[in-house]
C-alpha cells in the first residue's frame, strides 16, 4: 500500500484532520507511525458507537500502516466521578469493553491496550501532567471541560481539573504520532498541540471520527461541536442508542420509532448508520419489498442508496426494515460470542449491578 492510499484510508476515518500535509509527513516518515485513542470505562451497556464503529475505524487505521494504542482511562473516569467513583467497578468495566471488542473483530495483533492506572505509577507521566498543568490556565483547562461530557458552565470538582491535564500528557507519553478521537475530543487534542513545542513535545496530528447520531431527532440550532454532541448516540438515553447486546426485537422496536423523515438525506440516522457501519461491512445492500411498491432493490455503494431515499423512491419504512436486519446480522454473532466467553459472562452479570453516574 502506497502513502496515497494509506493517507485516504485514514481520511476515511477523519471527519476533520488537523492537518493533513502533517499526517502525510508522519507516513512518510514513520514507518509505523503511533495512533492513539482513549475510552472512559461509564457505563454498563456499549452501543455500536463504542463497538462496531470504533472497530471498524481502528482496523482502518492498523491496515494504514499505524500501530495502534488504545488507552483504557480509567483514572480519568474516577477523575470524573464514573460507576459513583468506584476505580475498581471502573476497571472491571473496562476489561469488559476489550471483550466487547475482541467479539467485534478489532484487529487486536496490532492494537496495544494500556491502562491509565499503570500510567500513574510512573513518575514520569506525573511530571508531564504538571507540565501540562503549569502552562495552561484554570480558563482554558474548563474550556476542554466537553471532553469530559462537561458544560464549561458546570461547577467542576477539583479531580476534574486534572482530566485535560490527563489526558493531554496520554498523547506525549504514549509517544502519539496521531491522536484518533471524537469530534468531541477536539479542544484537548488542539491544546495538546499548542502546549507540545513549547514543552519540547510535537505537534500531534488530529484524526477527528464522526460521532454517530442517536436515534431521536435532532435538536434545533447551528451546526456547532456542542449540537453534534448533543446530537450522539448515548447510554443515558436507552431508546437512542442500539447496544451490542440488544436482540434482534429490540433493534427492530428502536429502528422502528427512529426518526427518518422521507427524503431527508441531512442528520437522518438511519442513513448515517447505512453509511458507517452498514456498507462498511457488506459490498451489496438489499432493500426488500413487494413487487406493488416496486420490488426489491439493490445497492453497491451507501452513495446510490442516498439517492434514491433523496428522491423519495425509497420509503423510509423500507430503509429502516433493511437497516434492522443488516445492523442485527452484526449484532447477534458479537451478542453470542460474548455469551460464549465465561470472562465476558462474568463481568457481564457483574457489572450490571454497579451504580452509573454521570
Amino acid at each position: 500500500m502506497n502513502i496515497k492510499q494509506r493517507l485516504d484510508l485514514i481520511k476515511q476515518v477523519g471527519e476533520e484532520i488537523i492537518t493533513e500535509e502533517e499526517l502525510k509527513q508522519a507516513l512518510e516518515t514513520k514507518k509505523k507511525p503511533v495512533a492513539y485513542d482513549g475510552f472512559e470505562p461509564s457505563g454498563t451497556s456499549i452501543h455500536i458507537a463504542q463497538g462496531l464503529l470504533r472497530a471498524i475505524n481502528v482496523n482502518k487505521m492498523t491496515k494504514a500502516g499505524c500501530k495502534f494504542k488504545m488507552l483504557v482511562a480509567d483514572w480519568h473516569a474516577w477523575a470524573n466521578n464514573k460507576m459513583g467513583g468506584n476505580l475498581e467497578n471502573i476497571q472491571k468495566v473496562g476489561k469488559y469493553l476489550i471483550e466487547v471488542w475482541k467479539a467485534c473483530d478489532m484487529d487486536l495483533k496490532n492494537v496495544e491496550f494500556v491502562w491509565a492506572n499503570d500510567l500513574m505509577k510512573d513518575p514520569g507521566y506525573l511530571k508531564i501532567v504538571m507540565q501540562v498543568a503549569r502552562n495552561s490556565t484554570v480558563k482554558r483547562i474548563t474550556r476542554c471541560s466537553q471532553i469530559m461530557g462537561r458544560s464549561e458552565n458546570e461547577a467542576l470538582q477539583a479531580s476534574q481539573i486534572f482530566y485535560p491535564c490527563m489526558q493531554c500528557a496520554d498523547i506525549f507519553y504514549l509517544n502519539a504520532d496521531i491522536t484518533q478521537l471524537g469530534m468531541d475530543q477536539r479542544k484537548v487534542n488542539v491544546l495538546a498541540r499548542e502546549i507540545g513545542p513549547k514543552l519540547g513535545f510535537w505537534k500531534p496530528v488530529v484524526v477527528s471520527h464522526h460521532m454517530l447520531m442517536g436515534l431521536g431527532q435532532p435538536p434545533k440550532g447551528e451546526k456547532t461541536v456542542e449540537r453534534a454532541i448533543e446530537m450522539k448516540m448515548s447510554k443515558s438515553n436507552p431508546d437512542s442508542a442500539i447496544f451490542m447486546t440488544d436482540n434482534e426485537e429490540d433493534v427492530n422496536r428502536k429502528i422502528k420509532k427512529a426518526y427518518c423523515p422521507r427524503g431527508v438525506v441531512e442528520e437522518n440516522p438511519i442513513l448515517e448508520y447505512c453509511k458507517y457501519i452498514i456498507f462498511e461491512k457488506f459490498k451489496t445492500v438489499k432493500i426488500e419489498r413487494p413487487n406493488k411498491f416496486g420490488g426489491n432493490l439493490e445497492f453497491k455503494t451507501y452513495e446510490e442508496l442516498e439517492k434514491k431515499f433523496l428522491q423519495k423512491k425509497l420509503h423510509p419504512m423500507d430503509l429502516k426494515q433493511s437497516a434492522a436486519v443488516y445492523l442485527n446480522k452484526l449484532i447477534t454473532p458479537v451478542r453470542k460470542n460474548i455469551e460464549k466467553s465465561k470472562v465476558a459472562q462474568k463481568l457481564d452479570e457483574e457489572i450490571k449491578t454497579f451504580e452509573v453516574t454521570r
